[in-house]
């Protein structure tokens, strides 16, 4: 079983995580959905169970994910075995729960606190190892506040640790400046790699939480040119940041680039999932995929990755040579 450290924490978690998005079920933002479909919240337990038993120990949910229902379910999930897991939540967005709606943003001190207490209460837990900024594009000229208003809840006993959930490098990094800011979540998969952020793990000794490892459900190898998502699906009825489906079909660019590399991923009989967390346990020591888990099956794929272990670098250099990236 792999065991990595989140950032200079001291937090040691499973190698790969349980991304907890799907599993808050159908929420709007923007008018359009935010979430995965309807789910059922008895396999969502289930899926969680089996994760467990598999040693995965990294749980990464946000307080908006289903507006709030994410969370309840995961409280749920990991009764009595709180001090087994490792938990990451969120906060920033402002949503009404009857509605399942996002309403607006807050990164107040005040709502801060008042967002960690609500998310507290919904997990059940007294803790909550892992808290991060959800807005990606947070005014740099708030992050002191931030950060002492984050230092504050540390000193309090409330959170352990925190970071940003952010794709811009300039914030990570400034980010980084806190004392207990250990971990950016960004989106990193074998198909959109993110090298400018990694250096400024490197530099800052961040983990780096992936988002997005299995491309949006692209290397699940499920989806083909003729695939359909739903419009209550958040890939179907596609937001503007949405590129890696369009119109609720697999972008074709993206699809060669998987069709490409697909046998490099799928050797030593890995699925192509598997090989695609593999690829991501090689690019760095730091790199913590969460893929998006809602069934049982799911869970014993994506927990199977531990199991395989990082690609070799000689897998790694010819997916490179493969998708013509700079050595």
């Amino acid at each position: 079983m792999i065991v990595r450290e989140l950032g200079r924490s001291g937090i040691q978690v499973s190698a790969v995580g349980f991304g907890a998005w799907a599993i808050g079920g159908p929420f709007v933002s923007g008018g359009k959905p935010a979430g995965w479909g309807e789910v059922d919240d008895d396999e969502s337990v289930a899926a969680v169970h089996r994760a467990l038993d598999l040693g995965v120990t990294f749980f990464d949910t946000a307080d908006v994910y289903g507006a709030g229902h994410s969370e309840r379910v995961l409280r749920r999930a990991l009764a009595g075995r709180r001090d087994d897991v490792v938990i990451a939540t969120k906060f920033g967005n402002v949503f009404d729960p009857a509605t399942r709606t996002v309403t607006g943003r807050d990164i107040s001190p005040g709502y801060i606190r008042q967002a960690c207490a609500a998310s507290l209460e919904r997990l059940g837990t007294d803790r909550v190892d892992l808290y991060q900024l959800h807005i990606g594009d947070a005014p740099l000229e708030q992050v002191d506040d931030l950060i002492a208003t984050l230092e504050a809840l540390v000193d309090d006993g409330l959170i352990r640790a925190y970071g940003w959930s952010t794709d811009d490098p300039e914030r990570a990094a400034a980010f980084a400046k806190g004392p207990h800011c250990v971990a950016v979540q960004h989106e990193l998969s074998v198909l959109r790699d993110a090298p400018a952020m990694l250096a400024v793990c490197d530099t800052h000794e961040l983990a780096s939480v992936n988002r997005g490892p299995l491309a949006m459900g692209l290397l699940s190898g499920k989806y083909g040119p003729e695939s359909k998502l739903p419009d209550d699906d958040v890939r179907g009825d596609s937001p503007a940041w949405m590129t890696l489906f369009r119109d609720g079909r697999p972008a074709p660019e993206f699809l060669a680039m998987m069709a490409a590399i697909r046998d490099v991923l799928t050797s030593g009989g890995r699925t192509l999932a598997q090989g695609a967390l593999g690829w991501l346990l090689g690019r760095s020591e730091r790199t913590v995929p969460i893929p998006g888990i809602r069934t049982v099956a799911q869970a014993e794929e994506n927990a199977g990755a531990l199991q395989h272990g990082p690609l070799s670098a000689a897998e790694l250099a010819q997916i490179g040579e493969l998708l013509h990236r700079p050595a």
